[in-house]
């Protein structure tokens, strides 16, 4: 599987800033969450999804024995090392031993872009406090 080119990735995600914050929502301009704006991104880049995504919780500190949204991209996305390069779709581990519940895209090495409740769409950089929280790293497939 070919990973799509990085620059589109990244292009695409910025076009996202300033979406406003909704749970469980992924229109760009209107309203998205981390993951809603992951899968944004991915109509853009890849095409339709493959699978209609169910209802979660909004729970970071949530436990249990499936890492699920790790699952779900190794079933679309070739997995990569932690750390990656830009333009990886990063997943945060935000509670220790909880599962990973929050997903970000890389737009630098010392830079990402998330979906954040009260803020909406952001770029931020990756402190010490968010790069030790990432649990998992995939790359987009070319279409």
């Amino acid at each position: 599987m070919r990973a799509a080119d990085f620059t589109l990735v990244i292009a695409v995600a910025r076009s996202w800033l300033g979406t406003p914050y909704h749970d469980q929502a992924s229109l760009r301009g209107v309203g998205c969450d981390c993951l809603g704006l992951a899968r944004g991104v991915w109509r853009e880049v890849v095409g339709p999804e493959p699978f209609p995504i169910p209802p979660y919780s909004r729970d970071w500190g949530e436990t249990g024995p499936r890492e699920v949204l790790a699952d779900g991209a190794r079933r679309m996305m070739p997995e990569v090392s932690v750390p990656s390069g830009p333009g990886s779709l990063i997943l945060f581990r935000l509670i220790p031993r909880a599962i990973a519940k929050h997903v970000g895209i890389l737009t630098g090495p010392d830079t990402f872009l998330h979906a954040y409740e009260r803020l909406g769409v952001i770029e931020e950089p990756l402190t010490p406090a968010w790069r030790r929280r990432i649990a998992f790293a995939f790359l987009f497939p070319a279409r």
